[in-house]
């Protein structure tokens, strides 16, 4: 190997890190501005809040719930689909997946 082509890949490598750099500059900055906006951090922790949620009940192979209606106070959250013991053609919960043939 000789120096010049070492030279051309520790260019390429500064080069790269540099890039990487500006990259990760960037991402912190928009970062930031999400943080400091309490309505977006808000909506963040609910939606991680919502995942975890989900992950635990599959996990458990509990049913997952449905969209949450506040007009009650109450929890009003449903079990998606087979509330009136409906079922789609593949013998799962009537509003699930739906299995499109494609030709």
């Amino acid at each position: 190997m000789n120096d010049e082509r070492a030279n051309q890949g520790l260019d390429h490598l500064q080069t790269a890190a540099l890039e990487m750099i500006h990259a990760a500059r960037a991402f912190l900055e928009v970062a930031e501005d999400v943080v400091r906006d309490r309505n977006k951090v808000a909506e963040i922790v609910d939606a991680l809040g919502s995942v975890a949620d989900a992950a635990t009940r599959a996990a458990r192979g509990e049913p997952l719930r449905g969209p949450r209606s506040g007009s009650n106070g109450g929890s009003t959250s449903t079990d998606v689909g087979d509330q009136d013991g409906d079922r789609d053609d593949d013998g799962g919960p009537a509003g699930g997946v739906q299995h499109i043939p494609v030709s």
